[in-house]
């Protein structure tokens, strides 16, 4: 089995697969552990729902269409860049200035509208999956004051994560 079999094999969205089947192979391990990071973000995010994956410009994009509770992540890799790779979100919404504010640090950003990895660089995930839970929540929770916001993605994510402590392996 190749690589693009796997791809496409993951992804249900055959126009989505085939974006991730053009990207170099290095890339595309880095975009597909972001998108791996969003799927199981929102899966552990209380209020998300389900997620739809599709293209949005050409660039692999995630939405939640049945709870509307979020704003639309996309990922990418640009020929022009092609040591780097991002993360955007919508730059009307905000949330890279909180990210900013939260995270100035830990990650570097493309104005209003990204999060920007190099190629060598190490995802900090905690702090990731916290900026990306809070975009899957946009909607839910774009009235409150920032720390409010950030507060409340921070329980969804230690209730989730304490219940799935409780579940029984086997």
């Amino acid at each position: 089995m190749t690589k693009d079999s796997i791809v496409s094999k993951r992804i249900k969205n055959p126009e989505v697969a085939s974006v991730f089947k053009s990207y170099p192979q290095n890339i595309r391990t880095k975009l597909m552990f972001l998108r791996q990071l969003i799927i199981e973000t929102a899966t552990s995010t209380e209020g998300v729902g389900e997620i739809e994956e599709t293209l949005k410009w050409g660039e692999p994009s995630y939405l939640t269409p049945k709870t509307k509770s979020g704003s639309t992540i996309r990922i990418d890799w640009k020929k022009s860049q092609e040591e780097q790779y991002a993360v955007y979100f919508k730059c009307t919404a905000n949330l890279v200035v909180a990210f900013k504010e939260r995270y100035p640090k830990e990650f570097r950003f493309g104005g209003n509208r990204s999060i920007i990895f190099n190629i060598d660089d190490e995802i900090p995930v905690r702090e990731l999956k916290n900026c990306i839970a809070l975009a899957l929540t946009y909607h839910l929770n774009k009235k409150l004051e920032t720390a409010d916001r950030w507060e409340m993605v921070e329980k969804s994510h230690n209730k989730a994560n304490s219940a799935d402590a409780k579940k029984p392996r086997g």
